[in-house]
């Protein structure tokens, strides 16, 4: 039986590309519409903060330590912003849940280019934080509800690619930004952007709707819909466990990456702000393109094995591409697309699986849950990476520790079942 009347039936086996988003309904196609803005808008407003981080660090003179502090307290607050998001989206709906997160994301990322000091960023980023890690959640749960079950890790993929999308944005206005703006005043700029998103809340509020079967499952489960408890009984508790330690290890991993690598090609590799985005544009590039074959693979290959194959290559390329002798950026230039491309394309599985992994009534504080505990814990790396940059180790020493998360990321697998083909019950 299918989830939801708003989606079509089930076709004869084709094999266009976009499949996907063809046989979606017009509901179902609005809405992956505005979960993509949205989260590739959430992606643009946390790079903004990567990306400025050595003006930042000079302007307040803060060390390294404090630097990555700014990245983990974003982090350990959309933990909590995504829990709650997630509570929500069962309560309230996906689409209100989701105009929450983007307004709440939108406004504190403006308000930190108004910072007179460190602390206030600090508060502030916290708060963005908030928005941040529940827009996920609830444009991730609002595509797959409505995408057919055989489509359904490339959907979910697509959206994730946004992120990159929302990186490249993030990378361009910061080149144009800091080439015309003195560095002083460029951050502060690079942060106001941050209110692009505000026009999206206007378009979902006109244009979305949660599926309508989707509603009247979650209005009939009542008080158990949205409760805490319900994904820490019965079956659920093992799943829980091991999805939430599944998020820390990939996101423990990547958070460093998007962290520090500005600074460490920056500073290790002793690029100006035009090598740096030329350098990062073919990371983001090697990134979109592994979120879509990510989501393929998803389809094809099941969803562990995906998270699997790309948790092992992502450690082995991210090992790889600090490791690169001194005076070799062309191949580090070269190295930045696979990276980019593994680092991503194990996400591309997570939408999907998350979400058959819980039922209709606990979904949305499943999913909300178990991917932002991790990115609460995995919010340890950053700031791990920032104190241990300050010792011997150096930056390029320090970034290693990143790539422990990935090996922690195979191990819970081990815990959890495949989902390819389950429906959405």
């Amino acid at each position: 039986m299918s989830l939801s009347t708003d989606i079509p039936a089930e076709p004869a086996e084709t094999s266009q590309p976009f499949d996907w988003f063809r046989t979606m309904s017009a509901k179902g196609k609005r809405a992956f519409i505005g979960a993509f803005g949205g989260f590739g808008l959430d992606s643009f407003d946390f790079q903004v903060l990567p990306l400025a981080l050595g003006a930042i660090s000079s302007y307040f003179m803060i060390s390294s330590g404090q630097a990555g502090l700014l990245t983990t307290v974003t982090l350990l607050v959309s933990a909590l912003g995504g829990a709650l998001a997630g509570v929500l989206a069962d309560k309230i709906g996906r689409v209100r849940t989701l105009q929450l997160t983007v307004a709440t994301y939108t406004l504190f990322t403006v308000l930190c280019g108004f910072a007179p000091n460190f602390e206030t960023l600090l508060v502030f980023r916290a708060l963005q934080g908030l928005g941040f890690g529940g827009e996920w959640a609830a444009g991730a749960i609002l595509v797959a509800e409505y995408a057919q079950t055989k489509y359904r890790g490339r959907a979910v993929a697509y959206v994730q690619s946004s992120w990159a999308v929302g990186w490249g944005l993030a990378v361009l206005v910061y080149t144009l930004v800091f080439q015309f703006v003195s560095e002083d005043l460029a951050w502060r700029v690079l942060f106001w952007t941050g209110a692009l998103p505000a026009l999206l809340i206007v378009w979902v509020r006109r244009n979305l709707t949660d599926s309508e079967t989707v509603t009247q499952r979650r209005e009939s489960a009542g008080k158990r819909a949205g409760s805490f408890l319900t994904i820490f009984r019965g079956d659920l508790i093992r799943t829980t466990l091991f999805a939430s330690l599944l998020a820390t290890g990939v996101q423990g991993g990547y958070y460093t990456l998007a962290t520090w690598l500005p600074t460490f090609l920056k500073k290790s590799r002793h690029l100006n702000v035009v090598g740096t985005g030329g350098y990062l544009f073919l990371l983001i590039g090697g990134a979109f393109l592994g979120y879509v074959t990510g989501g393929i693979l998803a389809d094809r290959l099941g969803r562990k094995r995906t998270i699997q194959l790309f948790a092992v290559l992502s450690m082995i390329f991210m090992v790889g591409y600090i490791q690169v002798p001194e005076g070799a950026n062309t191949l580090v230039l070269f190295l930045g697309f696979p990276l980019g491309f593994c680092t991503s394309a194990i996400f591309s599985s997570f939408g999907s699986f998350l979400s058959e992994l819980y039922p209709t009534a606990s979904r949305g504080t499943g999913q909300g849950f178990t991917y932002n505990f991790g990115r609460a814990v995995g919010a340890i790396f950053p700031t791990a990476v920032g104190f241990l940059a300050s010792t011997t180790l150096g930056l390029t020493g320090a970034m290693m520790f990143g790539a422990l998360g990935y090996l922690i990321a195979v191990i819970a697998l081990f815990g959890l079942p495949e989902t390819r083909g389950r429906e959405l019950a």
